[in-house]
């Protein structure tokens, strides 16, 4: 059933989601500072792919400096990508077979908003940190 509802997510919103993320990424890494918020848009952009199987877990090693680095992408990258999700959520969410792909683009918000400091695991080991 993952497998389906992935396809389904990659023709109708995952590709679209992941092509904002890879924006996001090159933005970034041409900032030459900017490099790991590049890095961890690029690792959102996979998972924006493929969701359906993975979840994220926050990071026990995770510091202030994941935390400044939350600030500064919610500013610069965060919340328009989080809009992105929320419009294409509400978009999946008017046709029945959408629901599940809307509810999932919901889901994402919270990793578009803060992505550092949290790691995508497989969901049959959701308590799985470094």
């Amino acid at each position: 059933m993952r497998f389906i509802l992935n396809v389904i997510w990659l023709v109708l919103c995952g590709l679209w989601m992941a092509i904002g993320y890879v924006v996001a990424g090159l933005i970034c890494c041409v900032l030459i500072i900017t490099i790991p918020f590049g890095i961890a848009s690029f690792r959102i952009a996979g998972f924006a792919l493929w969701p359906f199987g993975r979840t994220t877990v926050e990071r026990n090693d995770a510091g202030a400096g994941s935390l400044i680095g939350n600030i500064i992408w919610f500013v610069f990258a965060g919340w328009w990508l989080a809009l992105a999700h929320i419009f294409t959520g509400i978009a999946l969410c008017l046709t029945i077979i959408g629901i599940p792909l809307g509810i999932a683009n919901f889901k994402l918000i919270p990793i578009s908003l803060m992505p550092l400091g949290r790691e995508i695991v497989p969901t049959d080991r959701p308590f799985a940190t470094r």
